[in-house]
């Protein structure tokens, strides 16, 4: 599904409501998603805690929200904007595609619950529509 004007200036609109908590935002959605789905524990076996809140957990999440700030930031290209995000998750961390739709889906959950009076019914078409776009981006150096 292609992001409409609409939906992408939803997503702007509704991006700075968001932009100053993506830290609480990144930890939780990285929480959840290595608690609810937890094979995707896997890619951090490196990392000492793996517990909701940890230091790992609150750093990832924080990197992760970033390139989602970027993906906004880009949303006119996805593809190219995060073409070296892609080639990093595809050649050298070798991160299951998959996962990206399982992390999204998290942020759009977190989105969700810390901001339950921004985020409408538009909000969260748009913003289940361009998470589903990231995804795809994130994917593109798979094919």
């Amino acid at each position: 599904m292609s992001l409409t004007t609409t939906d992408k200036d939803t997503i702007r609109q509704f991006w700075p409501k968001v932009s100053g908590s993506i830290e609480s935002i990144g930890a939780d959605a990285i929480s959840r998603m290595l608690v609810v789905y937890p094979q995707t524990k896997t890619y951090f076996a490196h990392w000492k805690d793996l517990r909701p809140g940890s230091a790992p957990v609150k750093k990832h999440g924080k990197t992760v929200m970033g390139g989602v700030a970027l993906a906004v930031k880009n949303i006119e290209d996805l593809t190219a904007g995060l073409f070296n995000l892609s080639e990093l998750h595809a050649f050298t961390l070798r991160v299951d595609p998959a996962n990206f739709k399982i992390l999204t889906h998290n942020i759009l959950v977190v989105l969700a619950t810390m901001f339950p009076t921004e985020f409408t019914p538009e909000v969260h078409v748009a913003m289940d529509k361009f998470l589903g776009a990231v995804s795809r981006a994130l994917a593109e150096k798979y094919r």
